[in-house]
């Protein structure tokens, strides 16, 4: 459908039920890549995983007022842009040094890689409508009072947006949010251009730099990245923790979970609650054996529900801190049409992609159990329940949350007592 259109608001979240794959599955700039930007600094490895294209990038200037001052155009930064700007500044968009120039967009959008060859799952732009950008003009990057970055212009193009929205999100439809995004948020023109750094808005979330994440890793093991945007619940939890006994992870291998705090669908549970959702997790099962190979961070990133292209994004993502795995399921960053409710996407498309360019973006696939619980609260996978016959336990997301609304007891077998408390608390 072409780009234009009403805009309709997505469908409620499809249910959740535990007998189907559960996949609230599961971040790169540097230099000698083709890249034309100007100097950005590496910083020390502390992990097992290469950063994408091989130097993790460090944009934050040493004189953040200097080159405020040096700034002549001041361009308030959406919540979309500023969590672009956090990644691109800190390394989690390596080896990128500043927003895409024509030449990038076109190749990224075209091929799904950099003119260097480097595979990048989806363009990173900054638009505007503003006639008084020019190339060679400075631009102050603010963000709800924090002056972000300063980002020099050497590139002014009009993108091809049916053909960005075709090859990126496999759709134009209207209908799609990812397309809606770039039809009716985006200006006109997109901005290239490298950045320098200023300083990092306060989130709901304390989001830790690659190299900070990395900092937190053992050396010389295998870190499988778990990429959720909801609350963590049991069968969540199982996943993750067993996704460490895949074949293809190794012996003294631990789990990152990663949540996005950028903004979600309108749906998704805000970001505060979501933060203390974990909080709390993370000290219930700090002691246990699965919880002392767990690590926690959090990542400033607006999900684009692009699928198999944003598995790739997100694999690229947690690289840059440090990831080796990535634990990917049915329909990973999927999406319906805010119209019919049709699913954009096949259930593995995702899975298919992400296991087909494995080695040449350095990242493995760990394809997610489908795991259902049983009648004694046990989770199992659904292939051993059915051929033992074992009828398992359901509870839809739509009845959890009416259960939750109305004061009901939550079964422990399906969520963590310490999330309900906190959902309970703060979730109206």
């Amino acid at each position: 459908r072409a780009l234009a259109g009403l805009t309709h608001k997505l469908p409620v979240a499809s249910h959740i039920m535990l007998s189907l794959a559960l996949t609230l599955p599961a971040f790169l700039p540097g230099q000698g890549m083709g890249m034309r930007r100007g100097v950005a600094s590496g910083v020390t490895m502390a992990a097992k995983q290469t950063p994408h294209g091989g130097t993790l990038v460090d944009l934050f200037s040493s004189d953040a007022a200097a080159a405020a001052a040096s700034a002549d155009i001041k361009v308030e930064l959406t919540d979309r842009q500023s969590c672009d700007v956090e990644l691109l500044c800190n390394g989690g968009f390596s080896p990128l040094t500043g927003f895409m120039n024509e030449a990038e967009y076109n190749s990224v959008v075209e091929d799904m890689k950099l003119p260097s060859g480097l595979i990048f799952g989806l363009p990173v732009v900054m638009d505007t409508g503003d006639a008084n950008v020019k190339v060679g003009s400075k631009l102050l990057l603010t963000y709800q009072g924090t002056d972000m970055a300063v980002m020099t212009v050497e590139s002014l193009f009009t993108p091809d947006k049916p053909k960005e929205c075709l090859n990126c999100y496999g759709t134009a439809s209207i209908e799609h949010p990812g397309v809606r995004m770039v039809a009716m948020e985006r200006g006109s023109t997109y901005v290239g251009g490298p950045l320098q750094g200023l300083g990092v808005p306060t989130r709901d979330f304390p989001c830790a730099t690659p190299k900070e994440v990395r900092e937190t890793l053992p050396d010389g093991a295998d870190v499988v990245a778990f990429q959720c945007r909801n609350p963590v619940h049991r069968a969540h939890y199982e996943l993750f923790t067993r996704a460490l006994d895949a074949p293809n992870v190794g012996e003294d291998a631990v789990v990152l979970v990663h949540p996005t705090c950028g903004p979600t669908q309108e749906e998704d549970i805000p970001g505060s609650v979501r933060h203390k959702t974990y909080v709390v997790l993370q000290d219930e099962t700090k002691d246990t054996p699965s919880g002392k190979r767990t690590r926690w961070a959090f990542l400033p990133y607006s999900m684009h529900m692009a699928g198999p292209r944003e598995a790739i994004h997100h694999m690229m993502i947690r690289k840059n801190f440090g990831c080796t795995h990535f634990i990917i399921g049915r329909d990973m960053a999927g999406s319906k049409s805010s119209v019919t409710g049709d699913d954009f996407y096949g259930a593995f498309e995702a899975q298919d992609l992400a296991k087909a360019r494995a080695d040449e973006l350095g990242v493995q696939a760990v394809p997610s159990l489908n795991l259902v619980c049983d009648p004694d609260g046990n989770y199992i996978t659904a292939d051993e329940a059915k051929e033992k016959g074992i009828e398992v336990m359901k509870l839809s997301g739509t009845k959890f949350r009416k259960m939750l609304r109305a004061g009901e007891e939550i079964p422990e077998w399906f969520a963590f007592k310490s999330v309900v408390d906190v959902l309970r608390a703060e979730w109206k």
